[in-house]
């Protein structure tokens, strides 16, 4: 069993800017998916410090727009409709086009900054007219996106972490990225007991990197057990979700409670910012978990450990064994990384994060 504390590589950049390009109006281009823009707000606070006095905005799609749910230094959101910028729509394309392009021309922004690194980032910031166009370089700029770029950041190595690149960026314009999680506006939801957040479930269609729900409840009814920490277990709008999380509930006989419902990211990081410990796999939650500074257990399967580990700034552990084909990006039915990985294994992690240990004959 493979234990794992991942020292990412750091993104040494190959052609840094002799000075930070003057701007007063900035825009952030990270356009979805929900975890991804998370991930993305640790290399933000870098660049809120690079440029303290300059107005910042955020483009996001529609339902990725929540994972910016209390952060700090950012002026404005501009949030349009995923769907309607889809050419299986034409007329409704024409029309939010040009209003989301009316919008961002009339802001006049003097640079944008393109974490996402795709052709719709990258046609979109040179549509808008912004003079500076900052991003990544091959091979991390995707479908052709460089070739809209004016300042193109060129990072050693291909096989670097989602926060590694996103820092290579930052240094890039001549910044660097915080040790800690940024600080988060949101007050966190204390209930007077230390406790545990437990998330078995991953999104629709990423399933194949859920561990046993057994296994989860095993974890519960040890943590409660030796380190007298009892858990609460979460669950979000994925079908299904719910009715897991309450199996958790049932077979952790007593260690465990259901979650109350957390409609938003701002609801889930409240009730993680008062959490002592965060066990899950490989989600969305995990990395609203790191936003949080809590520390994290993850269970990785067909994930790849370095480019999708939490931030390197706050404690974790994370629990995978090779089985000789992961890691993987299709998994299988048969989930045999995950069924590897045992549940006293990943107890002891937790524990070790926790500062308990295991007696011997425990």
């Amino acid at each position: 069993m493979r234990t794992e504390s991942p020292d990412a590589a750091v993104s040494a950049v190959l052609n840094p800017l002799p000075a930070p390009p003057l701007a007063e109006r900035i825009l952030v281009i990270r356009l979805g998916a929900l975890g991804d823009v998370v991930r993305t707000r640790f290399a933000f606070a870098g660049l809120r410090e690079l440029y303290p006095g300059a107005r910042i905005d955020w483009l996001v799609e529609d339902h990725a727009a929540d994972g910016l749910a209390g952060i700090e230094g950012l002026d404005r959101i501009v949030r349009f409709e995923r769907r309607a910028l889809s050419a299986r729509r034409p007329l409704g394309l024409q029309k939010e086009l040009r209003s989301l392009l009316g919008r961002l021309r009339d802001a006049r922004y003097d640079l944008s900054v393109d974490f996402h690194g795709i052709l719709k980032s990258g046609l979109l910031a040179w549509a808008a007219r912004i003079p500076l166009r900052a991003g990544f370089d091959s091979p991390y700029a995707r479908e052709g996106s460089a070739r809209f770029l004016t300042l193109r950041a060129r990072l050693s190595g291909r096989h670097l972490s989602r926060f590694e690149r996103n820092a290579g960026l930052v240094r890039f314009l001549g910044g660097e990225v915080p040790a800690q999680p940024p600080p988060v506006n949101v007050p966190a939801e204390r209930s007077g007991d230390s406790f545990a957040v437990v998330h078995p479930g991953t999104s629709a269609a990423t399933q194949y990197k859920r561990w046993s729900l057994e296994r989860f409840a095993e974890v519960c009814a040890e943590l409660s057990r030796l380190a007298g920490l009892r858990s609460v277990v979460t669950w979000g709008p994925v079908a299904g979700e719910r009715e897991a999380a309450e199996r958790v509930v049932e077979r952790a006989h007593g260690a465990a409670v259901l979650a109350p419902p957390t409609r938003s990211t701002g609801e889930l990081l409240g009730l993680l910012r008062g959490a002592s410990l965060f066990l899950g796999c490989d989600s969305g939650p995990m990395h609203v978990a790191a936003l949080a500074g809590v520390p994290i257990v993850a269970v990785f399967g067909p994930t790849d450990p370095l480019e999708n580990a939490p931030f390197p700034g706050v404690p974790q552990r994370i629990l995978r064994r090779d089985v000789g084909c992961n890691p993987c990006r299709e998994g299988c039915p048969a989930r045999t990384c995950m069924a590897a990985v045992d549940s006293r294994s990943v107890a002891d992690a937790a524990l070790e994060l926790l500062g308990e240990t295991r007696s011997p004959d425990a």
